[in-house]
């Protein structure tokens, strides 16, 4: 089975700094290329500063340690007005993120015709 992470508010996705400096730790890539601004102002990377709480929005959301870090972490992944989940799909769906009103959810890539 594959893990997705998505968001289900209504703001976009991101995770915390906590969760970026995880992410950083677990070798994921996209992470260790990202700048950390927190690394310049460690005391305002609290969970309620928006600016330092926006991070790792290019990493693949079916990366493994994306998830493993919302699974561990829970809440504390939230990215600033994100409410992070991990939803399980069969390995072999071909998947697509689709947002409804801001909100996302996992959908199965179907052909369509014009």
């Amino acid at each position: 089975m594959k893990k997705i992470v998505i968001n289900k508010s209504y703001g976009s996705f991101c995770v915390s700094h906590q969760a970026f400096l995880r992410l950083r730790e677990l070798g994921q890539q996209d992470a260790l290329t990202e700048m950390d601004l927190g690394a310049y102002w460690p005391k305002a990377a609290a969970p309620s500063e928006p600016s330092l709480n926006q991070c790792g929005k290019l990493i693949p959301r079916d990366d493994l340690k994306l998830a493993q870090v919302v699974e561990e972490l829970g809440g504390a992944a939230n990215g600033h007005g994100a409410e992070l989940r991990v939803v399980v799909i069969p390995d072999d769906a071909r998947w697509e993120i689709c947002a409804v009103g801001g909100v996302e959810h996992v959908s199965e890539v179907h052909r369509t015709w014009a």
